[in-house]
């Protein structure tokens, strides 16, 4: 507001002069008339501003007012949802908002969450599963316990995280205020030049100074100042609520430009549980059978390896057997008693300890492999194998194959056997792997990717690659769920989905396209506005452009600057 201030104060005073006795010529009509243009345009502006800079607060709506809190006594009362503390059970009818952050304690239903993590599909939740506040019940009721409230909730982190984006600073701000500041200077002295050159013209004072003030008022620097907060403001928010929350705006900016993607496997390319992958009949039976029978003892564990049994016997739709004394054999396994028959799931350690052989060439290459084997016994009569592995995530080798059509390379970094290592890298088709690496050594081993110039992005769970994701020149965390607040990472990706990488990436493109957008037209357009405003074209023309059309001109800018920022969403 410097040149507009400087330009009203300068034709208010000489007016104001004239009037008590200065020659000359007053233009109080002419001031006002610029002064109600600035006013108007400065509305369509800030309309316009608020327009694209609005989503933190939609975010915001998605937070409910009202819930219904059951009391002691089995009621329900309406309370105001800063009202709730945790341990508080609230009853959510079908269609309304869960209230915050808690955890199913009765009933089964489908919950909309596309709002706060950008799950596109409804998602199953049952007695025991975590909701998040501000998420849509689908068509059944249930009862939550509170687990979070207040700043706690997932959605408040997620407002606080996009607020700090939004304010923090950026290469590209910087350049920007720069600009802006060498744009005041050069309209003041344009301003001043254009004054005298019309004097030494032989034009009387009025005109000379009203091509001043024109000057001034065009060459205002709104659009430069506004042309890259209202990217970054649309941007953050966009990318909230597809669930992408940006840390660090610099570290995002530098995503357009990265050579390598690093990942994590464990939880990271892989879902981090144990599935069946192998089922290997030792004595004729048949593979169903075995998996019923070991999925009928498993039921009773809580051990990963069981739970993996488990889920696949649920996956091939197999009715799971009752079974009684069940009882673990430490670091062994487990048996118990299944339709009269001692029943046993055990590792090969029990069978090297109990003498018992076995000499089959599949269940040998799938222990070569590094998959997990357990046998099964019935009666102690070994009938069949089960391997087990780490599942590959279904979206991971269509997020493999999107960012090498980026020409990006991508690579695997795990703690994992050479062998387990070897067989995810071939069956995703990645460029590289390292195997056997720990934990302190992810560091060092993005550090020698760095070494070699290639910018590199490292993607990890967040809790023992916290070192490899603070190393690389962009730190991604993925698999946040509810719990946002992961320090080591320039952005959290709340989706356990390796294919929100490549969205990440192309989001800072065109984000970044739209800065460089916003900054040539912000400073472009004085290349043509000033000359025009001093007044070039009259000697030629007689065209002149009177203070209240640079106004005009000056809010049309800003408000072209706006709508390209908003148009970002498209």
């Amino acid at each position: 507001m410097t040149l507009i201030g400087m330009a009203v104060l300068v034709a208010y005073t000489y007016s104001s002069a004239v009037v008590f006795g200065l020659p000359g010529k007053v233009f109080f009509w002419e001031l006002a008339t610029l002064i109600d243009i600035m006013l108007l345009g400065h509305w369509i502006e800030m309309r316009s501003v608020m327009g694209a800079s609005g989503a933190l607060e939609e975010l915001v709506k998605l937070i409910p007012s009202k819930a219904h809190r059951i009391t002691k006594d089995g009621k329900t009362e309406e309370v105001t949802v800063s009202d709730l503390k945790p341990d508080d059970r609230v009853a959510v009818k079908p269609g309304e908002k869960i209230p915050t952050d808690g955890v199913i304690v009765d009933g089964r239903t489908s919950i909309d969450e596309s709002m706060v993590t950008g799950e596109s599909r409804q998602v199953e939740k049952s007695e025991g599963d975590e909701v998040i506040g501000g998420s849509v019940n689908g068509d059944s009721a249930i009862e939550i316990n509170i687990q979070k409230t207040g700043d706690e909730t997932y959605l408040s982190q997620v407002v606080h995280m996009v607020k700090k984006a939004q304010e923090s600073g950026s290469k590209a701000q910087n350049t920007a205020d720069r600009a802006a500041f060498w744009l005041t200077i050069i309209a003041l002295t344009s301003g001043v030049v254009t004054l005298l050159a019309w004097l030494l013209a032989d034009r009387e004072f009025v005109f000379s100074l009203e091509r001043m003030v024109t000057v001034m008022v065009i060459t205002c620097p709104h659009a430069l100042g506004l042309a890259v907060p209202l990217v970054v403001a649309v941007s953050t928010a966009m990318a909230a609520k597809k669930g992408l929350l940006i840390r660090n705006r610099t570290a995002f900016e530098k995503a357009k430009d990265l050579d390598v993607i690093v990942f994590d496997k464990t939880g990271t390319l892989t879902e981090g549980r144990f599935g069946v992958s192998n089922i290997v009949s030792l004595n004729d039976r048949s593979e169903d059978d075995i998996l019923k029978l070991a999925a009928g003892l498993e039921n009773h564990s809580e051990h990963a390896i069981a739970r993996g049994i488990v889920d696949a016997a649920m996956d091939r739709d197999i009715d799971l057997i009752d079974s009684k004394n069940f009882n673990a054999i430490p670091g062994k396994g487990a048996e118990a008693i299944a339709d009269g028959k001692n029943i046993k799931v055990v590792s090969p350690g029990y069978l090297d300890e109990n003498d018992i052989s076995i000499d089959n060439n599949t269940v040998k290459q799938l222990a070569d492999e590094g998959k997990t084997v357990v046998y099964l016994l019935v009666d102690n009569l070994l009938e069949g194998a089960l391997a087990l592995e780490d599942i590959v995530r279904q979206s991971a080798e269509k997020a493999v194959s999107r960012l090498k059509e980026m020409g990006l390379k991508v690579m695997m970094l795990t703690g994992d056997s050479k062998a387990v290592a070897e067989k995810v890298a071939k069956k995703l088709n990645l460029d590289d792997y390292f195997a056997e690496v720990l934990p302190d050594g992810k560091a060092t081993q993005i550090k020698k990717i760095m070494d070699k110039g290639l910018k590199t992005a490292m993607v990890g769970d967040g809790i023992n690659d916290a070192p490899a994701l603070a190393q690389a020149d962009v730190g991604i965390g993925i698999g946040a769920g509810t719990d946002v607040a992961m320090e080591a990472a320039d952005m959290v990706l709340v989706r356990s989905d390796p294919g929100d990488v490549a969205t990440v990436i192309e989001l800072s493109i065109v984000t970044y396209a739209k800065m460089v957008q916003n900054l040539w037209w912000a400073t472009g357009y004085n290349a043509f506005a000033i000359p025009l405003a001093a007044g070039i074209l009259y000697p030629f023309y007689q065209l002149l452009l009177p203070p209240a059309a640079g106004a005009v001109v000056m809010s049309l800018s800003t408000v072209i600057v706006a709508i390209n920022a908003k148009m970002l969403n498209k």
